[in-house]
């Protein structure tokens, strides 16, 4: 009887885009709003969903609110990222295991990272395919689903595989920044990718040019307490600088 019941609200929020728990009350009057939020829980829990305060909201719906693609973000503020780039890849060492996210900005890194024997996993297959081309490093694609938008890997393989690597260094990309939100990205299973490789790393260094910054995506994956350094191509504003200064990250 659960699994008709689950199968119900699902439809009905991939449908409206949004319930609340009140409305799923109306629907099931015989049910507790403890059972309905456990009904949300597990439609979360298996990728249908995502909880909000009072209900859930689609995944799908969430997802109309997209990056633009990988071929439309490769070429736009190309100065910027190969600055940050150049500041990153001082930042590589040897004998480390070294995670390099998807993305336009990471590729400028992967493009100019040195041919010496680097220990790396990466979820952007076109970024293990650009490293692939040195004669000594090591490439890990991490496994999972591929996105066309961010030529990136998630889902919950990609998770499962996470469980059983270790990470010294994570270099990740943000698609958006606001003191309020933190850094976000347009695809949730990307989002719990990038958490749980911040939950691994012994250091978190984040690539971002200051155009993301007061852009909101959907999907929140850190805030600066989260990140030991930022990478951007100029000083941010005072007041970013004031509250990385606070919780300690360091602003290259």
């Amino acid at each position: 009887m659960h699994n008709e019941r689950r199968q119900l609200i699902n439809k009905c929020i991939q449908k409206k885009g949004e319930v609340k728990i009140k409305e799923l009350e109306e629907m099931f009057p015989d049910v507790s709003s403890m059972t309905l939020r456990r009904d949300l829980n597990h439609l979360e829990e298996e990728g249908h969903i995502v909880r909000t305060w009072g209900g859930a909201k689609s995944i799908k719906h969430l997802s109309e609110h997209r990056e633009e693609n990988y071929s439309s973000r490769e070429t736009e503020n190309i100065n910027a990222k190969v600055k940050i780039a150049k500041k990153a890849v001082k930042l590589i060492d040897t004998g480390r295991s070294i995670f390099l996210d998807s993305g336009t900005t990471v590729m400028c890194l992967a493009e100019i990272i040195p041919d010496k024997s680097y220990s790396i996993i990466t979820s952007g297959p076109n970024i293990g395919m650009e490293i692939i081309k040195k004669h000594n490093p090591s490439i890990t694609l991490i496994g999972g689903q591929l996105s066309r938008n961010n030529i990136s890997i998630s889902g919950p393989n990609s998770l499962d595989f996470i469980k059983g690597i270790n990470v010294d260094i994570a270099f990740l990309a943000a698609s958006g920044f606001s003191l309020e939100s933190g850094f976000t990205c347009g695809d949730f299973n990307e989002c719990e990718l990038k958490k749980h490789i911040i939950n691994k790393a012994r250091k978190v260094i984040m690539l971002m040019d200051l155009s993301k910054i007061d852009k909101n995506l959907p999907f929140t994956f850190a805030t600066l307490k989260d990140i030991d350094i930022l990478i951007t191509e100029n000083q941010p504003a005072e007041e970013i600088i004031k509250v990385a200064e606070e919780n300690g990250v360091k602003i290259l």
